[in-house]
């Protein structure tokens, strides 16, 4: 397949950017690192009649620690996030996360930016961006604004993003002290989008558990947050009883679909079991004596 006829400019500032999509409206598309708009557009499913070349803008790749943050720019490419000496000592669950993102050649060129904007309902990172509570910063024609992951991701390929908007920064907040956290996945193949996914974190104080935070995705039209579930295990220790709580509260929070992949019953077990493991891996890194 051949994409359809397009314009093309390459932007060299964010303000350039925001101006060409303010003009173009609808009709306008970022490229950003391409791995899922090209073959959307060798399909067909997208006929936008410009595309915007983002690379060229300096100062959009880029990790760095704050007090309480660590700030990355759009632009930053997925094996950046994955090979990050900073993300593996403040945000390790998003480092193992990354390993399971499609290949190493799209990994390469990927971008954090591009795959949060385009809110795909069984990838990783948006579901990492909600089970770390970031903070996405937009801009567009009228200025400036930051939206919470929580708020950001409306349907399946849909956030709350203007046409003319484009996605600059994501901030996430460092772990809190004694946190643990866990991560599975399973796809037909390594690399594959997730049949289910869940990462978890949990944060110990005397011996029970002070927060948990539970995200999916690929078991509904959006990732999620399990808060009744993460409700559930709060004051508790992690053990069987509370585990077996937490995963009949995922299973019932959650809504997935059917396709020639898995059923909607399989996809509801499935979280179920890889929400006792992450669950367990999180209690596990968070109760482990340091050396």
């Amino acid at each position: 397949m051949k994409p359809p006829i397009f314009d093309y400019i390459a932007a060299t500032s964010v303000d350039a950017a925001v101006a060409a999509l303010a003009e173009a409206g609808a009709e306008a598309k970022i490229l950003a690192g391409g791995q899922s708009l090209v073959p959307m557009l060798n399909f067909r499913l997208l006929r936008p009649a410009l595309l915007i070349d983002i690379n060229r803008i300096p100062g959009l790749t880029y990790i760095e620690e704050t007090a309480d943050r660590i700030r990355v720019g759009a632009l930053t490419r997925h094996y950046q996030l994955e090979t990050s000496a900073l993300i593996a000592r403040h945000l390790p669950v998003l480092s193992c996360a990354m390993t399971h993102v499609a290949h190493l050649a799209i990994r390469n060129r990927g971008t954090i930016g591009g795959s949060l904007s385009h809110a795909d309902p069984a990838a990783e990172l948006p579901m990492l961006a909600l089970l770390l509570d970031a903070d996405f910063h937009l801009a567009g024609p009228a200025g400036k604004r930051v939206v919470a992951a929580r708020d950001f991701f409306l349907d399946a390929l849909t956030a709350d993003l203007d046409p003319a908007e484009i996605l600059t920064e994501i901030a996430l907040p460092k772990l809190p002290q004694r946190t643990g956290w866990g991560f599975e996945e399973v796809a037909r193949r390594h690399g594959d989008f997730a049949i289910a996914a869940v990462a978890a974190t949990v944060t110990v104080a005397d011996g029970a558990i002070a927060q948990a935070r539970i995200a999916l995705t690929g078991v509904g039209p959006t990732a999620l947050r399990a808060a009744a579930a993460e409700a559930m295990l709060a004051g508790h220790a992690l053990d069987g009883a509370s585990t077996g709580r937490a995963i009949d509260a995922v299973r019932a929070a959650i809504t997935p679909g059917s396709d020639l992949h898995a059923s909607s019953d399989y996809r509801r077990h499935l979280a179920g079991v890889l929400t006792g493991r992450a669950l367990a891996a999180a209690w596990r890194r968070a109760t482990k004596s340091p050396a």
